[in-house]
């Protein structure tokens, strides 16, 4: 079993169409069917179903693809620590983050990383799914929502769990209480982000538990609109610790949630079997840092 092979093997898996990805390897379509042909009879079995111009992955395809991918992920981070030994950083370093608090939070981050690394190219995804640009080598590591259920493609490092808030304008009913019941919220006019904001989403969630569905008067992609809004009058909210802590919020009625408590678990994710260059390690502990100090204030 070769590299070329494998390389080929890949090109396919990615394509699922041996012209495209012959094109992507710059070689002949014979070419890449000879290798991928070698490589079937030296593992004595079919890597790929061909139904007329469809290619799917056999069960055989599937356990190769997933050991060929730790193989070149193994050789990527060669490369890596040998240019490091040499002193040489360059390349790229890409975070992807979930839109909104959490995006915010290692944006934030940047302008003091930067002048670390003059020589690196950094990129901030912020995205509603962090999975594709992890399992695509898109983004070498994501901060996100830790999910309850473990896939065994990732490793996580827990970063904080956090409660969500009732959050209000200064002069509401209910300011100077301890605490709010969940269930007050279908009593209030709601102003919150999109049904594709993950905040949104869990709230979403526990709103089905109660047996209701929540309906906001105003719904607004950004935090600045939404705390102008609360501090208008136009609504309340419920909003994650992570923000209040971003936010001087003081003039802002804030209440813990009860029946249920709103909580999740943030953390950061990446492919096991992705080597984590110096400057992601570094990026990382900078990210680790900056939470202990939130959790201090």
């Amino acid at each position: 079993m070769e590299l070329r092979q494998l390389e080929c093997f890949k090109a396919v898996c990615q394509e699922l169409h041996f012209t495209k990805a012959a094109e992507r390897l710059n070689i002949s379509q014979p070419t890449l069917s000879y290798q991928i042909k070698l490589l079937e009879d030296e593992l004595s079995v079919p890597l790929f179903n061909r139904i007329g111009k469809k290619i799917t992955m056999t069960p055989a395809g599937h356990i190769l693809h997933k050991y060929s991918a730790a193989i070149f992920n193994s050789l990527a981070g060669v490369r890596e620590e040998i240019s490091e030994l040499h002193h040489l950083e360059r390349g790229e370093l890409a975070v992807a983050a979930l839109i909104g608090e959490l995006n915010e939070l290692v944006s934030g981050l940047l302008g003091e990383f930067y002048p670390r690394h003059p020589r690196l190219q950094l990129k901030l995804l912020g995205v509603e799914d962090v999975i594709e640009y992890l399992v695509s080598e898109e983004a070498d590591f994501a901060v996100t929502i830790l999910p309850q259920e473990e896939d065994e493609r990732f490793a996580a490092i827990p970063l904080y769990k956090e409660d969500f808030y009732f959050v209000a304008p200064a002069a509401h009913p209910l300011a100077g209480q301890t605490s709010i019941d969940f269930e007050r919220i279908v009593e209030e006019a709601v102003v919150m982000f999109p049904p594709t904001h993950r905040c949104r989403q869990l709230v979403d969630a526990t709103c089905a538990v109660k047996g209701f569905t929540l309906q906001p008067q105003i719904e607004t992609t950004t935090i600045d609109s939404l705390l102008r809004l609360i501090r208008s009058g136009a609504g309340v909210t419920i909003l994650s610790k992570t923000l209040l802590d971003m936010y001087d919020l003081r003039d802002l009625c804030q209440l813990p949630l009860r029946n249920p408590c709103l909580t999740r678990e943030v953390g950061i994710v990446h492919l096991k079997d992705k080597y984590l260059g110096a400057a992601a390690r570094e990026f990382i502990a900078l990210i680790q840092e900056r939470v202990r100090t939130l959790k201090e204030i």
